[in-house]
């Protein structure tokens, strides 16, 4: 298996303690496959980081985690960001719970691996700072997408013994391994398993952290601290006695939960106390200091004032080089609209000030940080920050949709600016809902989840205009172009709150460069997802915006089906629909669309440009239930569409009157056509889903008859796939939208 790359005897050793390696996706049959290379189209970052780590041992040796795209590895000589799980096929396996790098062995890297507790997770272990990984499966869940996501770290090495692992689990209590995570036995001396819900405070297990001044090379360290978010009389617990026995801490405060914890070179605990796990709900909080020599707790609060915002503390980076400096970041203040902030310390806490008036922010390595305003924001859900161990003039913290840095942190001691720019380089951690090629202009046009989408002129450049504006959308759900005007375009989405030009619609007459908002008659809602026919994937969802052949004629199938062909002015409802049919609309005669209501066995087809729908019987369909399905127009000919869905393939040549049951079929998750292979008429497909069993991206050069495998074992991206389009320019480029490793694009190998 070359992706796991584990012995037989370590192969043994799992088999032994009940656990399996997690079987790499894609390696059991012998579908064709083709050398593809693979790139992520460059949005930079975007997502949630929950955790930054650096190494204490080897300078430069940096990971971060995220919430729903796994983690990362600091490539200091490439000054860029490396994916560490892109060979990982397993879904639920692509978030990253916590992380440890091993303060010992630099060598050594563990990554807590799972999205939602509700399925299996896993341990993944590197003898070679990621090179290549040995997964364990462990018996508890793990939640890297649910709330508390950002505490931490619940993984931790003891400083003294490397060999041995803590792990803080959400819902089954404490776990350790004495043999570098091969094995876990779960503390059953521990005094809190933790609930069954991750909502509000309750997380469970926050952090694990070791006394290093306790131990001494080679012998177990002696007093370990573990932080509990679920209510009770204490939330800080400790060890003595190298986890033998567990106890409350003695005078700890009583009214938050323990967040995040870190020693400094002076043996001082600080520590970030919550009303919530985060990243959201957290209405109050507070910072403590505590000294294990004398027991002694300080509040060491930033701000005390009772009129202060509402809103509690994230991360919390101590200075190594100087013992009682360290950055805080509050969390959760822009639910009142406030902004969040960062303070400073350098007597430990004594006093403190707020550096974030006198930050300059960098946002050019990715541009659609400043929202559409004049300058980026500090951030929001600033759940993690950081002071380089071997640079104390270096500091970084993420956001909700990014990392920055800056090296002159010192600058704030003499009440100086201190500079940031965006250190995320490498970083695609997005969820991509709809994509667009069309045949002229720009090659991709796209619909992102959280921060809206962009229209790459260039894809290895994070477009200088940034986010669609006019408006701007948090996340567009629906996107089309006209087939044969490529210069017009149309997305609907959710628009920020705050911001002018406010609507769930807008258009582009210049292939997506600038954009227009319209309003829709009768209602005024958008769906959660949809998609046009330049957009192959995401599902149905409640509503989508559609474009006939040649920009014409406007739909809309939020609330009731409605057309314009005034580009929104006014609107009149579609006659002769069922309610809940969605039509899509011919790529190639303006005047027809197509809507199929599997319920009843009819199909729907106009002939005026969307006004009125006759209906006919449909021949060759088998399906029953018709939820999921999706009916797609090919490009260029007239009549021609595909239906596809619950393992089913079907192909139509007559406007959906005749549908012919393809061969074998792939189950797909998200379907889209591009240029026609040379000496082949007809455009290839290009397909995200199943084949034989074996998941994937797929290509078919012959209508559908035969598939050949483009991604390989390296470049699964945990098959978390939303959408896919060809170009139809570029025989054989693929666009693929994942959800999670940001927008790929792959070419044929040469």
């Amino acid at each position: 298996m070359r992706l796991m790359k584990i012995s037989m005897s370590l192969q043994s050793v799992m088999l032994a303690a009940g656990l399996m390696p997690v079987a790499a996706l894609g390696q059991m049959t012998n579908v064709p496959s083709q050398p593809y290379v693979w790139k992520n189209v460059k949005v930079v970052a975007g997502g949630f980081i929950p955790g930054i780590i650096f190494n204490t041992k080897q300078p430069g040796l940096v990971y971060c985690r995220t919430d729903i795209g796994s983690s990362y590895k600091w490539d200091s000589r490439a000054k860029r960001w490396l994916p560490l799980t892109d060979w990982c096929g397993d879904s639920n396996l692509h978030g990253s719970e916590s992380l440890a790098t091993d303060p010992v062995d630099p060598n050594r890297l563990y990554l807590a691996q799972g999205m939602y507790s509700r399925d299996p997770a896993a341990f993944f272990r590197s003898m070679d700072q990621g090179k290549t990984f040995q997964v364990i499966k462990v018996p508890f869940g793990m939640g890297g997408n649910e709330p508390g996501r950002g505490v931490g770290e619940r993984l931790a090495i003891d400083p003294n013994d490397n060999d041995i692992l803590y792990f803080g689990s959400r819902h089954d209590g404490l776990w350790i391994s004495k043999d570098t995570a091969l094995t876990w036995n779960k503390v059953e001396n521990f005094p809190v398993t933790g609930t069954n819900s991750s909502g509000g405070r309750r997380a469970g297990l926050s952090f694990v952290i070791f006394d290093p001044a306790t131990g001494t090379p080679g012998k177990l360290t002696g007093t370990i601290y573990v932080g509990a978010t679920d209510c009770g009389e204490a939330q800080l617990y400790q060890s003595t006695n190298a986890g033998e026995a567990w106890q409350p801490v003695p005078g700890q405060p009583t009214n938050f939960a323990p967040i995040h914890a870190a020693f400094d070179t002076q043996e001082m605990l600080y520590l970030v106390y919550d009303s919530g796990v985060g990243p959201n709900g957290v209405r109050d909080g507070a910072l403590w200091k505590f000294n294990p020599k004398d027991g002694a707790w300080t509040n060491i609060t930033p701000v005390t004032d009772t009129n202060r915002p509402p809103g509690g503390y994230g991360g919390l980076g101590v200075d190594f080089q100087n013992p009682g400096t360290l950055v805080v970041a509050s969390l959760n203040r822009q639910a009142t609209n406030e902004s969040d902030r960062i303070y400073r310390t350098t007597d430990g806490g004594a006093s403190w000030k707020d550096i974030s008036a006198k930050t300059r922010r960098d946002p050019s390595a990715s541009p659609y940080l400043i929202w559409g305003r004049p300058e980026p924001s500090l951030g929001w859900w600033m759940a993690t920050l950081a002071i380089d161990p071997f640079d104390s003039n270096h500091v970084c913290y993420a956001t909700g949709a990014t990392l920055w840095n800056t090296d002159d942190i010192h600058n704030a001691d003499l009440d100086k600016e201190t500079h940031w720019s965006v250190w995320a380089e490498g970083i695609e951690e997005t969820a991509v809902m709809e994509l667009a090629s069309p045949p002229a202009g720009a090659h991709l046009i796209s619909a992102f989840g959280d921060i809206g989408g962009f229209t790459h002129d260039d894809l290895n450049i994070s477009p200088k205009d940034g986010m669609h504006l006019h408006p701007l959308f948090t996340t567009t759900y629906s996107l089309d172009f006209a087939q044969k005007n490529p210069k017009i375009f149309i997305r609907g989405g959710s628009p920020v709150r705050d911001f002018p030009d406010r609507g769930p619609l807008s258009y582009s007459l210049d292939g997506g460069h600038n954009w227009k908002p319209f309003s829709l008659g009768g209602t005024n809602t958008t769906g959660r997802r949809g998609g046009g026919g330049g957009s192959q994937g995401g599902g149905v969802g409640t509503g989508s915006v559609i474009l006939s052949a040649d920009g014409s004629m406007f739909m809309s199938t939020m609330g009731t089906v409605q057309i314009s062909t005034n580009r929104g002015e006014t609107w009149m409802p579609v006659q002769g629909l069922p309610l809940g049919t969605r039509p899509v609309a011919d790529r190639s005669n303006p005047a027809k669309f197509y809507a199929l209501n599997i319920a009843d066995g009819k199909n729907y087809r106009s002939t005026d440009g969307g006004a009125t729908f006759t209906t006919n019987d449909v021949t060759g369909l088998t399906v029953t239930n018709g939820a999921g399905m999706r009916l797609l127009a090919v490009p260029g000919r007239e009549g021609d569409l595909w239906l596809y869905g619950h393992g089913l393939l079907y192909h139509s040549t007559d406007g959906g009157a005749v549908f012919k049951p393809m061969g074998n079929p792939p189950d797909i998750s998200a379907l889209g056509f591009g240029k026609a292979a040379r000496r082949k008429g007809y455009p290839a497909l290009y397909i995200a889903g199943s084949c034989n069993g074996q998941q994937g991206v797929f290509r078919s050069d012959d209508t559908g008859v035969t598939w050949m495998r483009i991604n390989d074992d390296q470049h699964q991206w945990g098959n978390r796939f939303r959408c896919i389009a060809g170009d139809p320019r570029i025989y054989g480029r693929v666009y693929v939208g994942t959800d999670g490793r940001g927008l790929l694009y792959g070419d044929i190998a040469k």
